[in-house]
């Protein structure tokens, strides 16, 4: 990244691939020309297609998808012609405590979850169910094997589903987290799921399990809280490099009342010493007006989508 006089050059390289953007279109072409100079170069004009991402454009602003990497999947996986399923993974699924006989090919299995994994990058309804499968990738049985074909049935239903990211964004951050608590029957470690959005547009989603255990539900969620108040300071870092301000708090949402409490009453902290690092960490961030904990209900919390297995209703609410 080149800042000078006002103009920002930002070059993105993968391997021989490069995306070059910036504010002003004489530095991008100044720079473009001296690149031909040194290498051997093809300008293949406005951004289409990268690294299996496909670039779409219109007045709303710009969608990116993997339509045909998706589909690619589909046909691998010999169900181009099969009925398409509603959501991703059952509800109340066991997965974990699964007994059946392993499969007679697990690196069929490895290979096509290898594959989810990818697609994630535009797909964040995805990215709890492929946390899930990705968990039995040493041994994994005939549950697990139709659980993952009954994901490629989803994407049979919606290939073209992507990230919109709207031309008219308040460039304002904000987020949403999650968490599941003592969620994995073999470890009773908790679930986090968190999901940032840039003004309308989602920029950053994980699901990920907790290191430790967490002793009670509001624990789960303020380690939740902590998770996604760092990254959304990376985030806004970040934004500062592009030479976007960002003076604004940065609100977060959550669904725990008591987290809450904890977060913004330092009563609550004589109680929570177990978790002191977390507690004092977020506090300050609140305290110098970085982040504002907000309280959402459950049935308008985003961030479900990666801590659960949603269904119909739910999670095509969250993906409109």
């Amino acid at each position: 990244m080149l800042q000078q006089q006002g103009s920002i050059l930002v070059v993105l390289i993968y391997v021989d691939d490069l995306i070059i953007s910036g504010n002003d279109h004489a530095v991008i072409s100044t720079f473009k020309t001296y690149l031909h100079t040194c290498f051997h170069m093809k300008d293949l004009g406005t951004l289409k297609y990268f690294l299996g991402v496909e670039v779409a454009r219109s007045p709303t602003g710009i969608l990116l998808s993997q339509r045909k990497y998706a589909l690619d999947i589909v046909s691998e996986a010999g169900l181009l012609g099969c009925k398409p399923a509603l959501t991703p993974l059952e509800q109340n699924h066991h997965l974990a405590l699964a007994n059946g006989r392993i499969i007679a090919q697990p690196d069929k299995y490895r290979r096509l979850v290898g594959r989810l994994i990818y697609l994630c990058f535009t797909r964040p309804e995805l990215s709890y169910c492929v946390h899930i499968l990705s968990l039995f990738m040493q041994q994994p049985k005939q549950e697990h094997w139709e659980a993952a074909l009954r994901v490629v049935r989803y994407l049979k239903g919606n290939p073209g589903q992507g990230i919109l990211l709207q031309h008219d964004s308040p460039l304002q951050l904000n987020g949403w987290c999650d968490s599941d608590w003592a969620s994995c029957p073999l470890t009773r470690r908790s679930l986090t799921g968190w999901f940032i959005l840039l003004g309308p547009s989602p920029i950053s989603w994980k699901t990920k399990k907790q290191h430790t255990v967490s002793r009670s539900f509001a624990e789960a969620e303020y380690r939740s809280m902590a998770t996604i108040t760092c990254e959304l300071k990376w985030l806004k870092g970040l934004l500062c490099s592009l030479g976007i301000s960002h003076n604004q708090p940065m609100q977060i949402s959550c669904d725990s009342q008591a987290a809450l409490h904890m977060a913004k009453n330092p009563v609550f902290h004589e109680r929570t010493k177990h978790i002191e690092v977390d507690c004092h960490f977020i506090r300050d961030e609140i305290v110098k007006d970085q982040i504002r904990p907000t309280y959402v209900p459950n049935n308008t919390q985003l961030a479900d989508i990666l801590t659960k297995a949603l269904g119909r209703s739910n999670s095509s609410h969250i993906c409109a």
